[in-house]
């Protein structure tokens, strides 16, 4: 279990947590000397995670595309997101791909808007891009948003391995041979979550599990949740 993003610094982190999952990957990749260094700095067994970069998922249209260190031209806007069969995307996960290797990292996470539906677009530029993209023995996570029919969303994962993220408090993980939870707090971001709800976590790892708050309370959430497991073993 850990946290979506350094909750603390990043060795006081390591002492407490076993894992994290990298933000700033979807915002804007940091430079791989950067990964280099924070991969050196915890010890061998603690375990990165990372976002995809938005480039790949979320259109120019998204409000987090501001945080980019260089705007996207007016007259390419069409070519970002959306997992787009486009040179642009494929060096955006790329990009990513690099840090990842940096980290030494088990999972990238692709975290879809909302815009982002089951069309049949969407749907072939999905198959596209996974068949597609290198991936380097990583796993891979699909978090979708929006109205995606459990079938629909079972049979993709099959077919391109890939794994479905979910916030288990909300909604079953439909396939993976592991689960990558993303807890994003009941109602809203300033959730925090009680006893009972991670007693209910709990009972949602049946099968083995990456469990990472996304929250206000995100650090004492995690570290709640860590003790719960010490306790009942």
């Amino acid at each position: 279990m850990g946290c979506c993003g350094f909750a603390r610094k990043l060795e006081e982190y390591a002492r407490e947590l076993p894992v994290v999952e990298v933000q700033q990957t979807f915002y804007q990749p940091p430079q791989v000397r950067t990964a280099e260094r924070w991969r050196r700095r915890v010890p061998d067994g603690f375990v990165f995670t990372l976002k995809a970069w938005q480039l790949v998922t979320h259109p120019p249209t998204s409000p987090t595309y501001r945080r980019l260190s260089r705007p996207v031209p007016a007259s390419q806007l069409d070519r970002y997101g959306f997992f787009a069969p486009t040179e642009e995307v494929h060096e955006a996960w790329a990009r990513t791909l690099e840090v990842a290797r940096a980290l030494r990292a088990a999972v990238v996470v692709f975290q879809c808007p909302a815009s982002f539906t089951p069309t049949p677009a969407h749907v072939e530029n999905l198959r596209r891009f996974f068949r597609r993209a290198p991936r380097d023995g990583l796993q891979l996570a699909w978090e979708p948003r929006g109205p995606w029919p459990e079938g629909l969303v079972r049979q993709l994962c099959q077919d391109l391995d890939l794994i479905h993220c979910t916030d288990p408090l909300a909604a079953p993980s439909v396939y993976g041979r592991v689960r990558y939870y993303r807890l994003h707090g009941r109602g809203g971001y300033r959730y925090r979550y009680t006893e009972e709800d991670l007693r209910q976590l709990r009972g949602r790892c049946t099968a083995p599990a990456y469990v990472l708050f996304n929250n206000v309370s995100m650090w004492e959430d995690a570290l709640r949740f860590r003790d719960l497991l010490r306790r009942e073993g």
